[in-house]
Order: C-alpha cells, then sequence, then structure tokens
C-alpha cells in the first residue's frame, strides 16, 4: 500500500493523529463548553439563593425551644413571591445594616394593634391571643414598647422570639416593627443535626 493511501485509510478509521489545529480547535471548544457550564451553574445557583431559597444557621437560644443554636435551617425564600405572610410564620429578616440575620416568630400581622400587659398575656386587636409557642411566660418589664400596644402599618408585622424572656424582637425599639420587604423568608425545615431532621412546626 502506497503512502498516500495508507494515510487515506487511517484518517477514515481514526487512527491518524489528529493536526495541531485540530488540536485547537479542540481545545477551544473543551473551554468554551466548560465556561458555559460554569455560567450555568451560577446562574441556577443565584437564582436558588435570590428565589428559591437558602440555608441559614440559628445563632442563639432566642427561638428555644422550637429551635436551638447552631441549628441549620432551609429557609423558604419562594413562597412569599406569590402569599403573604402568615401569623405564626419563622421568619428571617437583616438587622444591623445586613450584617446579621434575625429568627423569630410572626405574632402581629398588618394594620393590627399588639398589646402585651403586665402578666405577659398577648392581645391583638383587644382579643387574647390563643397559642403556646412561647417558652415561659413573659416577665413583668419584658414587656416593652408593647405594654401600651403597637398598631402596625399596612406593610409592618410584630414579631418576637419564641423564648421571649431572652429575645431582642419587636417589642424592644433595636427591632421594632418588621417591614415587609425585609422579610427574607419561611424557616421551613431543619436540616441539622440529624436528631431533629425534619420540618419546623
Amino acid at each position: 500500500m502506497s503512502k498516500k493511501k495508507e494515510k487515506i485509510e487511517k484518517e477514515k478509521s481514526g487512527t491518524e493523529p489528529m493536526g495541531t489545529e485540530e488540536k485547537t480547535k479542540s481545545m477551544k471548544r473543551e473551554i468554551i463548553d466548560t465556561l458555559a457550564y460554569l455560567v450555568f451553574l451560577f446562574v441556577a445557583v443565584w437564582l436558588i439563593v435570590t428565589f428559591v431559597g437558602q440555608r441559614t444557621v440559628v445563632n442563639g437560644e432566642s427561638m428555644y425551644d422550637t429551635l436551638h443554636h447552631n441549628d441549620n435551617l432551609w429557609v423558604d425564600k419562594f413562597s412569599y413571591h406569590f402569599k403573604e405572610p402568615e401569623r405564626f410564620d419563622i421568619v428571617v429578616f437583616p438587622m444591623y445594616d445586613g450584617e446579621e440575620f434575625f429568627i423569630k416568630r410572626i405574632i402581629g400581622l398588618p394594620g393590627e394593634t399588639v398589646r402585651i400587659d403586665y402578666d405577659g398575656n398577648i392581645y391583638i386587636n383587644g382579643k387574647m391571643l390563643q397559642e403556646d409557642y412561647g417558652y415561659e411566660t413573659i416577665e413583668p418589664g419584658m414587656t416593652g414598647r408593647a405594654l401600651d400596644g403597637v398598631t402596625l402599618g399596612e406593610d409592618e408585622y410584630f414579631v418576637m422570639g419564641d423564648n421571649r424572656n431572652e429575645s431582642e424582637d419587636s417589642r424592644f425599639d433595636i427591632v421594632g416593627n418588621v417591614k415587609r420587604e425585609d422579610l427574607i423568608g419561611k424557616a421551613v425545615f431543619r436540616l441539622w443535626p440529624l436528631s431533629s431532621f425534619g420540618k419546623i412546626e
């Protein structure tokens, strides 16, 4: 077989070594494919974190005994694009110019008046709130600004920690009323520790 015919046969069978130009094209194609994949991955992660949900870690015991320090939670950010937050939702919102995130339970809804009497009873529009989330009875002096009643705006929520006597929340000016636009999402699932893995009530 002549050398020319042998080369043709090798090219047909794929055994002919790839030329420099073909190698360069193949390498460029791989780089482009890799970059496209990374861009797709970045966009997908961004969309999930921005609109769907994200993981957050509990810092402190203000939500004891529902949540504990270092619990890893999944926060649903998707639902609040389609429906309004509800009473008793556990929500996450930024504090201190976004340097920290607080996690509390919604007690008062927009337009309502929240009052806490000296004995620690919570009233919504003059009617006592029936709930059993509080870890302890609110101590005298821990009623804060709610002692005289707090009327919420049309886009504001009154939030409290379940560990009522160890929580910085809407009873105090440092937190105050939380605006709708500041609610990042609802904590719906505990990822860690595994012993407490599951839906958050």
